[in-house]
């Protein structure tokens, strides 16, 4: 029997194994100095030397990085529907609303043009999602953020948060992406192109901002029993942030292979569209995205029974139409790519024999459906 490819594989080796250890045998599990190191190291590493603050999931992060930044009641934030919950959950968790607009066809991230037409004077802010690994155009989202905001006082000028927690070391223009918003949250969940076991790291912008989002992570004091503010219990423990240190240092080489095998993939897949990568891009391939015109859900179920290639839909269900939001808008470049979208295993465990055997599964039940 051949063994089937996973769609995604994390990499957990002794490395991983031995920095878990040695918290172990320091007694020091919670909040503490991993944690303190690993968000300067993530820094130093992928944000460009921006402060990083560490919390126990990349839904946390966006949350605490929300309500660090004011949103809250009244406020609206422009968010995509073709994205995971989380994006729209947290906004939501504040008291705000998540407005959603449509996606740019091309690399399935927010079409600015439809951010433009949202605004609102109750506009907060613009929360780009870097999909799948390919940035958001952070360049024309800042542009239209500046525009309605020029007469307004500094309360009210609209802002960028970036949702990058599928984007480590993806560079827009050469910056990288954690460097553009207020904010930008990075997800350490087990499937992503690095991982602390669970957790997230949010990039910050400035000092005042930093400062509330480690209240808000920590019951609402820096100091014990000096509650400042009412808080929540979002810490990183030091376990999950010697796995992340860990990871660091062998995510750029992972990056690297992941790309290597997304240009193989580019170069022999036939009868399927494959993922484009803007001039000002840098793509990490977090997920490897065709579309697929013609039964989707066919083609994916072909490719796991027939061929053992795993594959993933995401996200099947845009945001606006789930029980938890359900919203009657008229979105169609997102509905489209629901109903297209399937993720090749493109991880950097695959093999020269794996890649060649997603390449002949695919082309041949493309030819099958032509």
């Amino acid at each position: 029997m051949v063994q089937p490819i996973p769609a995604a594989k994390p990499i957990i080796g002794k490395e991983e194994r031995e920095a878990v250890d040695r918290v172990m045998q320091s007694g020091m599990l919670a909040q503490g100095p991993e944690v303190a190191a690993f968000e300067q190291e993530f820094g130093a590493a992928l944000v460009s030397g921006r402060a990083c603050v560490a919390t126990n999931s990349g839904t946390s992060g966006l949350h605490l990085g929300l309500l660090a930044a004011g949103v809250g009641p009244g406020d609206e934030v422009i968010v995509p529907s073709f994205t995971f919950a989380a994006t729209a959950n947290s906004v939501a968790l504040t008291g705000a609303t998540p407005v959603f607009v449509d996606i740019e066809p091309t690399y399935f991230c927010l079409d600015p043009v439809a951010v433009e037409a949202a605004i609102t004077e109750k506009t907060k802010a613009v929360m780009p999602v870097h999909l799948f690994g390919h940035p958001a155009n952070v360049t024309a989202l800042q542009a239209i953020a500046d525009k309605h905001s020029a007469d307004k006082p500094a309360e009210r000028r609209i802002q960028i948060y970036e949702d990058a927690a599928q984007a480590h070391g993806a560079t827009w223009n050469g910056a990288p992406v954690g460097t553009f918003g207020e904010f930008a949250m990075f997800s350490l969940y087990p499937t992503k192109n690095m991982t602390s076991g669970e957790g997230g790291m949010n990039s910050v912008a400035n000092a005042d901002l930093e400062r509330r989002m480690r209240l808000f992570r920590n019951q609402g004091m820096l100091k014990q029993y000096e509650n400042e503010v009412v808080g929540l219990n979002n810490r990183m423990t030091d376990l999950h942030a010697a796995i992340g240190r860990v990871q660091l240092t062998k995510v750029g080489g992972w990056t690297k292979q992941r790309q290597e095998n997304a240009a193989f993939l580019d170069a022999n897949l036939q009868g399927v569209a494959v993922p484009a990568v803007a001039a000002e891009a840098t793509h990490v391939y977090h997920q490897y995205t065709i579309r697929v015109t013609e039964d989707r859900d066919g083609f994916a179920n072909a490719l796991r029974t027939e061929y053992g290639v795993g594959c993933g839909v995401y996200y099947p269900i845009p945001n606006h139409r789930l029980p938890s939001f359900q919203r009657e808008l008229d979105l169609p470049e997102t509905e489209k790519a629901a109903a297209e979208v399937l993720s090749l295993p493109v991880h950097p465990s695959l093999s020269e024999e794996d890649l060649n055997r997603i390449v002949a599964a695919v082309n041949t039940v493309a030819k099958a459906g032509a």
